[in-house]
């Protein structure tokens, strides 16, 4: 067991306490908040942990993504148990997240993503920015829509299918 394979789930947990923070918390902790749920939203993506994804995720969640196809946050959770694609790398480059709150109960993370692995029988090595909203429920800040772009230049191997 590695360390980063022992710390990410704790780090999970600890995300989403903090995602359950009150109201009345300040901006600054509320974008933390957001930031710290964000980067474990990856996390469990790049695990497959379709139970860590579902505590994250809005009942209503959709996902477009840069070709134009539309997830549910359902078909994000499939995905994730049926292991359909397998992850060497989910991860948002180090400096680039960005977290902007409009509001007390809206959230915007912006951020560039690595992701590196198997789908099927073909490999993806790519980059892409994503815009990931959250909203303030009584059960703690939930990720309720998101946008990815278009695969970077110098990405390698295929887009999502």
């Amino acid at each position: 067991m590695t360390l980063r394979s022992t710390l990410t789930p704790l780090l999970a947990t600890l995300a989403l306490g903090a995602a359950a923070a009150p109201a009345h918390a300040t901006p600054d902790q509320d974008r933390r908040a957001v930031a710290d749920l964000d980067t474990a939203y990856q996390a469990a993506v790049e695990r497959n942990d379709a139970v860590a994804m579902a505590k994250i995720l809005h009942p209503q969640m959709i996902l477009v993504l840069g070709d134009g196809q539309v997830r549910t946050g359902e078909d994000l959770l499939v995905l994730a148990r049926t292991r359909a694609i397998t992850y060497e790398r989910q991860v948002e480059d180090e400096g680039t997240q960005s977290v902007r709150l409009y509001g007390p109960d809206t959230a915007i993370v912006t951020a560039r993503l690595w992701l590196k692995g198997v789908r099927g029988s073909r490999a993806f090595d790519r980059r892409l920015w994503f815009s990931d909203t959250y909203v303030r429920t009584p059960e703690g800040w939930r990720y309720v829509f998101g946008q990815a772009s278009l695969d970077l230049p110098n990405s390698v191997g295929v887009g999502p299918e």
